[in-house]
């Protein structure tokens, strides 16, 4: 057992402690992980009472589901300790008042994948357990839809499980029949009653609009089946899954290094800040402390595409909203930390440019010249967004007092990052659980009062000024030393070492193609990213990759909310609620 294991082995975490007596200690079987996480089985006839008991009894009580997903365990090796099980169930509750978190497993065998819904508790785990019988085929009975979410409706199987193919050349070629052609034709017929609409009540016929996949206001290739009554949107269905690719299903074929790449493409306005987690949780669950420098950097570079992501936000809220201008001098002031960004990585959008120990290479020289023109530059120009959209009264009109989502319905529907700050709850992992040297940086965490619209985006333009004023105290403050950690399982090892000899070399390209090799174990990894909480689950079996990777995204719990934001407004305030959103259709689908 690693010395880690056994200090959470000898000291029994509260949350844990309070279980034992409440259900008694054999109810349960306890796990050690890499990150400490308490984690504990529970009999599936147990589990909606445990995660009840977590959210309403316990204190500090447990206010969110922030995920719900699965694991094939059928062909993993290393499971000392762990209950007898085919498929595991795994929920992550989160307390944000304890700032702390739990993992509780349920074991199943493939003859009877049946789980209880745990809609009842959280109404955000509808879209979660969707996704697991979509991925795994587990049912959760008294869903009240368990449908495909992410692979289409006439898919067959399942595709995270084990056995279900990775590549394209695994499988025949694809050749579209005209039977396969009229059955694909026949799925996009749309019927209200598989939606759980009426056609009509005792007043009056209700009128149904798809509203996307290609509509510019959907902000991405998502369709929303609006039901109205006149200009009254009476219900909405989002219909999400045209982007999605199998990013977790890739996870399980790469290495630890080669997926790299692949983070960047989940948020894909939020660039490098989408290898934080991931990086951060194989080099937790390697053993390797970066150097103060790598995380002085890793921080500049994620609020760079902070401000990146926000403003894309901005200009693009404001012409849904009917102003034209503000798009064109939000994206010119994106292209100058476009610029920065490229001068620093070599890329723009997708620099891939963190590495397990490090980062790609050392900062450039004369780096510092355009990040103290951008620092300088930038907050006046805020304060002239703030005059030609913020305090517009159009915007205002078309923006306050829509969409309100108080504190607790936040919590119900798993709403994090500017969001749930909206709300009034001053939350922020930045402050809250530090990470990457964040505890050495000072910033506020913006927060509002009503959680509508106009409050949604204002959060968002005041963490620009934070995000800027964080960025110049990394110009101010950047350390010396190396960029990448002195450690055996640094991916890929630091470059000149590779030159001593012909040993060195072959440990670097061994190190590159294949991957470092660490103990078998499990670590979960969140950040605040751009649009709410970000989350690597990584499953390791002792291999040169990842067991099961695991992507908790922001946008995909946030669209699902849709509905009840909108339920009774007017179609054009429709546009006003998804816009605040701040969804991306990749971070949605993966």
């Amino acid at each position: 057992m690693s010395a880690t294991n056994a200090s959470q082995a000898s000291e029994l975490p509260a949350v844990i402690t309070a279980l034992y007596e409440r259900f008694g200690e054999s109810s349960f079987v306890r796990q050690l992980t890499a990150e400490g996480m308490p984690t504990l089985w529970v009999g599936r006839d147990k589990v909606i009472a445990v995660l009840k008991y977590l959210r309403d009894e316990h204190r500090p009580r447990y206010e969110m589901l922030l995920d719900v997903t699965a694991i094939d365990e059928r062909v993993r090796v290393h499971r000392q300790g762990q209950p007898d099980s085919d498929f595991t169930v795994v929920y992550h509750p989160t307390s944000f008042s304890g700032n702390c978190d739990i993992r509780i497993k349920v074991a199943l065998q493939m003859s009877d994948l049946n789980m209880p819904t745990a809609i009842g508790l959280w109404p955000s785990a509808n879209w979660q357990e969707r996704e697991v019988w979509d991925m795994f085929g587990i049912v959760f009975t008294g869903h009240p839809n368990l449908s495909r979410i992410l692979c289409p409706p006439t898919w067959k199987g399942h595709a995270l499980r084990k056995d279900h193919p990775a590549r394209a050349t695994e499988m025949d070629p694809y050749t579209m029949s005209d039977e396969i052609q009229d059955r694909e034709q026949e799925q996009l017929k749309f019927r209200p009653e598989e939606w759980g609409m009426a056609r009509k009540s005792e007043n009056s016929e209700y009128m149904f609009m798809n509203f996307g996949p290609n509509h510019p206001a959907a902000h991405g290739v998502i369709r929303f089946a609006l039901q109205l009554d006149g200009e009254n949107v009476i219900d909405v269905v989002p219909d999400v899954g045209y982007h999605h690719r199998g990013a977790e299903k890739m996870g399980e074929r790469q290495s630890w290094h080669t997926y790299i790449p692949y983070t960047d493409r989940i948020d894909y306005l939020g660039g490098v800040m989408n290898n934080l987690p991931y990086v951060m949780a194989v080099e937790k669950m390697a053993g390797i402390v970066v150097p103060p420098k790598v995380e002085v950097i890793r921080v500049m570079l994620a609020e760079f595409f902070r401000i990146c992501s926000h403003l894309l936000f901005y200009g693009t809220w404001a012409v849904d909203l009917g102003q034209l201008s503000p798009l064109f001098y939000c994206f010119v002031d994106r292209e100058k930390a476009f610029n920065i960004i490229e001068s620093i990585t070599g890329a723009r959008m997708h620099p891939g440019w963190f590495r397990i120990g490090g980062v790609a290479q050392d900062l450039p020289k004369g780096w510092d010249k355009l990040i103290k023109e951008f620092v300088d530059y930038f907050p006046a120009r805020l304060a002239e967004y703030d005059k030609m959209v913020m305090a517009n009264t159009m915007i205002k009109q078309r923006t306050r007092g829509v969409g309100v989502m108080n504190t607790q319905d936040a919590f119900d529907w798993g709403m994090t990052g500017p969001a749930l700050r909206a709300t009034g709850f001053e939350w922020d992992y930045r402050k809250n659980r530090p990470y990457s040297g964040y505890q050495n940086f000072d910033f506020e965490v913006p927060i509002a009062v009503n959680g509508d619209c106009y409050d949604r985006a204002a959060v968002r333009v005041e963490e620009m000024r934070q995000s800027c004023r964080i960025i110049k105290q990394c110009l101010e403050n950047m350390p010396e030393g190396p960029y990448k950690a002195d450690h055996a399982l640094t991916t890929p090892p630091i470059k000149e070492k590779s030159k001593l000899d012909i040993e060195t070399l072959i440990n670097h390209f061994l190190s590159v193609s294949w991957g470092p090799v660490m103990d078998p174990t499990e670590v979960t990894m969140t950040i605040e990213a751009t649009k709410g909480m970000n989350m690597y689950y990584l499953v390791n079996d002792g291999g040169v990759g990842a067991y099961r990777t695991r992507i908790r995204t922001p946008s995909f719990i946030h669209i699902q909310a849709i509905p009840f934001l909108s339920r009774g407004l007017m179609l054009a305030d429709f546009t006003a609620v998804v816009a605040t959103t701040d969804f991306v259709m990749a971070d949605v689908d993966r």
